[in-house]
């Protein structure tokens, strides 16, 4: 979502102000700069013990540590290192030890040689700053690949609160599941459903509330600005949550494609909250 329509949706919102929000988004850019780069955020929460066992490998791309990591974990996905609604991300795998191949958007490309399947991709990186993370094989709805995000926010009386926990269920044909790539917001029950028994679930849901909580915490002590955070998690077939991504300005409005409102109010409460306090 844009920054333009952001600000219509903020003005649609009863009782938003929508003039602060705008002060407060500029003042917000220069300040969380720095964490636009996956990179910095990545050696930032890797640094805490009880965080590290749940982010995936991460390496700068280049050619050694994309052979290694490819020949590693059989299929690994190629991030910008800064960019945001899943832009630019590749997802490659290697087959049956000779045959590489990568998917960009929706095309994909084999190669019969890690040379040639190297070559092309470094033409596609064009020389910009690119990660390399392990590829986890996600839970699937319907035959489709879904993550979770989960919402960190300060409350008004400055405490940690996971405010949102909400599914992403990806387009069939693309490799990120972001809503602004095509995916699909989805209650976090409906997806779990066929995966897990009601009280699994919500032990789940706990999970990744307390790692998510971990994490804000963890990024604070840093950042002292810093008032929420989104925590893009996947979980695998044995149901481990993983870290794929943490982003220090998350769209709100997703939780506002749930059916019932109760998260989305509370998360455009504290967002409005936290507009305001950056303006004063």
């Amino acid at each position: 979502m844009t920054y333009n329509a952001c600000r219509i949706l903020i003005k649609q919102t009863a009782g938003f102000d929508a003039v602060a929000e705008g002060r407060a988004y500029d003042m917000g850019v220069d300040k969380l700069q720095p964490l636009r780069s996956k990179w910095l955020k990545t050696k930032l929460i890797i640094n805490n013990e009880s965080i590290k066992p749940f982010i995936p490998d991460t390496q700068k791309y280049n050619k050694t540590n994309l052979k290694s990591m490819i020949s590693k974990y059989g299929m690994i996905y190629i991030k910008p290192e800064r960019g945001t609604f899943g832009m630019g991300v590749i997802k490659a795998e290697m087959q049956d030890h000779q045959h590489f191949v990568y998917q960009h958007d929706q095309k994909r490309l084999t190669f019969n040689s890690f040379e040639s399947f190297y070559t092309s991709l470094t033409r596609l990186v064009n020389k910009r700053s690119y990660l390399i993370q392990r590829g986890i094989h996600l839970l699937k709805h319907n035959k489709r690949r879904f993550d979770i995000r989960v919402m960190i926010q300060l409350s008004p009386t400055k405490q940690w609160e996971a405010t949102g926990i909400i599914g992403r269920l990806g387009h069939p044909k693309k490799i990120v599941t972001n809503y602004h790539s095509g995916g699909t917001p989805m209650d976090i029950h409906k997806l779990l459903n066929s995966h897990a028994s009601t009280k699994r679930r919500n032990e789940l849901i706990q999970e990744m509330n307390e790692l998510s909580l971990r994490i804000a915490r963890h990024m604070k002590k840093k950042y002292s600005y810093l008032n929420q955070i989104g925590v893009d998690i996947g979980l695998d077939h044995s149901l481990k949550p993983w870290i794929i991504e943490v982003n220090v300005k998350p769209d709100p409005f997703i939780f506002n494609q749930l059916k019932d409102k109760t998260m989305y109010r509370k998360v455009i409460r504290y967002h409005r909250h936290a507009a305001k306090k950056l303006t004063k």
